[in-house]
C-alpha cells in the first residue's frame, strides 16, 4: 500500500511513477547555496544525492480521496513514449501505484495539473496518434495563466497535450485561487511557471499543501530564499513558497512534495 496521510475526511495518497537523476547538477540548479546550506539539507534530506554526487529526484503524484470522489494531483512522468522521454526514467509506475491505492483511472473525477512540465504530465493523455485522456472520468484543472504562458513553458505540450483534453472536453482553465467542490483549494503558486497552481487540503488545525515544483528540494525548506535556476521569476516563486510555507501558531502543516526522498514532510 503506498504511504498516505489522513487528515480528517481526506486521504492523501503518494504515488509513486519512478526515481531518477536530475538532468542538470544541484550546484547548477541552486548556484547560490553555501557549503553550510548544503550540509544542513543533506541531513534534512539525505536520500536527494545518490553515491556518485547526483541530485537524485523522486517522481510522484497524489490522490486526494474522500467519500465524495478522488482528485489526482499532477500525473508523473508517464509511459516509455511521453514527453519526458527524453530525460526523465520512463516508463513510470503511476497506473500500478494506483492499482496498489485501491484506484481505477476511471474513479479520478478530477485531475490537477500543477503546471505543464513533462514530468507532472505524463499520463495525462496517452495513446499516440489516437490520443486520449487516461482518466476517462476526469475533470482536468490548469491555469488560464499557465496556458497563456505554453510556448514559454512547454510548447509540445499544445498537441500533445492541451489539444486533446481540448478534444475531449476535459479540461477546465482557471483563474487564481479556486475551491473544489469537495473542500480542497487550488492555490495560484506562480514563478515556477507562470501559472504554477498547488493543492490545499484543511481539516480544524491540520493542512495538507501539495505542493508541485513549489518545493524541488529540500534546500528549498530550509532556505526558502533560494533561486532556483529552473524558475522562470524567481521573486514570484519566493513569495508563492514562503507564502505556502506561513502558517498560523497551533496549526500543523503537511507539505506532500514530487520530487523529495519521503513523500509527507510535517513542519
Amino acid at each position: 500500500m503506498p504511504p498516505s496521510l489522513q487528515v480528517g475526511p481526506y486521504t492523501v495518497t503518494a504515488l509513486a511513477d519512478g526515481a531518477g537523476p536530475f538532468f542538470s547538477s544541484r550546484s547548477e540548479a541552486f548556484p547560490d547555496a553555501t557549503t553550510e546550506q548544503w550540509a544542513a539539507a543533506d541531513r534534512l534530506d539525505p536520500g536527494a544525492v545518490d553515491p556518485d554526487g547526483r541530485w537524485w529526484l523522486q517522481f510522484r503524484a497524489f490522490a486526494i480521496r474522500s467519500s465524495h470522489g478522488v482528485t489526482l494531483v499532477d500525473a508523473g512522468i508517464g509511459p516509455a513514449d511521453s514527453p519526458a522521454a527524453s530525460w526523465a526514467p520512463v516508463p513510470g509506475e503511476l497506473p500500478a501505484s494506483l492499482a496498489a491505492a485501491g484506484i481505477e483511472p476511471a474513479e479520478v473525477d478530477t485531475v490537477v495539473l500543477t503546471h505543464l512540465h513533462t514530468d507532472h504530465v505524463g499520463w495525462a493523455v496517452v495513446g499516440g496518434p489516437q490520443a486520449r485522456p487516461f482518466f476517462p472520468n476526469a475533470e482536468y484543472l490548469l491555469q488560464q495563466a499557465e496556458l497563456d504562458a505554453i510556448e514559454e513553458v512547454n510548447p509540445h505540450l499544445r498537441s500533445r497535450v492541451i489539444d486533446p483534453l481540448r478534444k475531449s472536453g476535459r479540461l477546465r482553465l482557471l483563474d487564481g485561487e479556486t475551491s473544489l467542490r469537495r473542500g480542497e483549494r487550488v492555490l495560484a503558486t506562480p514563478g515556477h511557471t507562470p501559472g504554477h497552481q498547488s493543492v490545499l487540503v484543511a481539516s480544524r488545525r491540520e493542512l495538507v499543501a501539495v505542493t508541485g515544483d513549489l518545493l524541488v528540494h529540500a534546500i528549498q525548506l530550509l532556505h526558502p530564499e533560494l533561486a532556483y535556476a529552473h524558475e522562470g521569476d524567481p521573486a514570484q516563486a519566493r513569495a508563492s513558497r514562503e507564502r505556502v510555507l506561513r502558517r498560523r501558531n497551533g496549526d500543523t502543516l503537511y507539505l506532500a512534495t514530487p520530487h523529495l526522498t519521503e513523500p509527507f514532510i510535517a513542519r
